[in-house]
């Protein structure tokens, strides 16, 4: 194993550490009683102790600390307070929706954004490089829950390709789920695009500028072929750094739009159950989350060193 690599090893066992004492203490030191909320204000504070003991919230905060991070290792994570139901059950079902819409999300972002963002820099200074900017501009301001409603209007109201809102569920076929999806994802992929447009026309110019550019122009390369063979490598680093942070805000972000289409995600999940006082789910499911950023952080690092060698020599 590479020195680079265990360093980003250690970094990554230590972050996660981190993050479980933060989530834990900081859902400790929230007012309320689970146990009352399940009970109902009109419970007595007899039946609110039993059912507190029952749920183990009287034991200490230390040792409930350590429960919890051994049932993440072994894979057990709880009952859930409201459904009475193994809390990895909950979250694996809610996954199989959070997921695939993230990824549709972050490939039509990356289809766009990259086309975008090349185009205007090939084209600086120019009509289409200062159209692609307008439009980058707009679709920074537009909130993606209204242009969420936008495309419910436009789309089911009006044309009625899709549903306005539901998941028929990945057992009625791919193709079906993927159609429910479909405009959620678009809403989510608006601003993330245009975002992220704007990143790779900025790296693409600043690459252009370089020596080297130059020298393979002066060679006789063309202007297509430097740009491809020569440029985009290089302007992919910062590139990598904001698509690895938006991948993991649509997995930790969706809970707007999953609300607008009604989709049983996980983010509608830690909604319901922040609700509901339900804090063994909303625990695990920011615990997850946090780890999802953590881990995605982690593979960005692993392509800098794919991309860019000296950036896994200046760690050595």
């Amino acid at each position: 194993m590479s020195i680079f690599l265990f360093k980003r090893l250690i970094t990554l066992i230590a972050t996660l550490v981190g993050a479980s004492v933060v989530v834990f203490l900081v859902l400790e030191i929230l007012p309320g009683n689970a146990a009352q909320i399940l009970m109902g204000p009109d419970a007595s504070p007899d039946a609110v102790q039993a059912l507190a003991a029952k749920l183990g919230l009287d034991r200490p905060p230390l040792e409930r600390y350590f429960d919890w991070v051994g049932g993440m290792l072994t894979g057990d994570l709880g009952l859930s307070y409201t459904y009475s139901t193994p809390v990895s059950e909950l979250v694996l079902e809610r996954l199989s929706l959070t997921v695939p819409l993230a990824l549709m999300a972050m490939a039509l972002t990356s289809i766009i954004a990259l086309a975008a963002g090349i185009y205007a820099a090939a084209r600086h200074n120019k009509l289409g490089d200062v159209g692609v900017m307008g439009l980058s501009q707009v679709g920074i301001a537009i909130p993606n829950f209204w242009f969420a409603i936008l495309l419910i209007l436009l789309f089911s109201v009006h044309l009625k390709w899709f549903s306005a809102g539901g998941f028929p569920g990945w057992e009625e076929g791919i193709l079906e789920g993927v159609k429910a999806l479909l405009l959620p994802a678009i809403s989510l992929a608006v601003v993330q695009s245009a975002i992220l447009a704007r990143i790779t026309r900025s790296a693409v110019l600043e690459v252009l500028r370089e020596d080297f550019v130059r020298t393979a122009r002066a060679k006789g390369v063309s202007r297509t072929g430097t740009l491809w063979g020569h440029v985009l490598r290089n302007a992919m680093i910062p590139v990598i750094t904001i698509m690895g942070l938006q991948f993991a805000e649509l997995l930790a972000g969706t809970i707007v739009v999953e609300s607008v289409f009604y989709l049983p995600g996980l983010g509608r999940l830690i909604f319901q159950s922040i609700s509901n006082r339900d804090l063994i789910v909303v625990r695990n499911c920011v615990m997850l989350l946090a780890a999802m950023v953590v881990i995605v952080n982690f593979v960005v690092d692993l392509l800098y060193a794919a991309i860019d060698p000296r950036v896994k020599a200046s760690d050595i």
